[in-house]
């Protein structure tokens, strides 16, 4: 086991209710589970996620923690939140990172594996990506 390890969890939903097929505008939320399988405390400082719709755009989000959040995570501790993105296709991708510093001032990043957006599948299902 690393000193210095998060997983990330993510479930993505499509939410039909707030999106405009007939206008290009497709919404979904995403809900992330972020757990310390570290030996050490650390907090989530900052996130960058690439956005990707099926036509080829990509969208770069860059801001300081989660949610307006920036949780310290004990090891064995995990934290929770939903968040949302619009995409112009029905179906695209999200890949990205976490910027964190553990409680001994070691910096590390957490990879977070391409996820699929996608308003034309009915299934989904939590996914441990890291």
């Amino acid at each position: 086991m690393s000193k210095y390890q998060f997983r990330v969890a993510v479930l993505p939903n499509y939410l039909a209710e707030q999106s405009s097929p007939q206008q290009g505008m497709y919404v979904f939320s995403y809900t992330i589970t972020i757990s310390n399988v570290g030996e050490v405390p650390a907090q989530l400082i900052s996130r960058t996620w690439n956005v990707n719709d099926a036509n080829g755009h990509t969208e770069r989000v860059k801001g300081l923690g989660v949610v307006g959040q920036q949780p310290l995570l004990q090891p064995g501790q995990s934290f929770e939140y939903t968040s949302g993105t619009r995409l112009r296709t029905p179906t695209g991708t999200m890949h990205g990172s976490f910027f964190c510093v553990a409680e001994d001032g070691e910096k590390f990043d957490v990879d977070v594996p391409m996820f699929v957006l996608d308003a034309l599948s009915a299934s989904g299902g939590a996914r441990t990506l890291h």
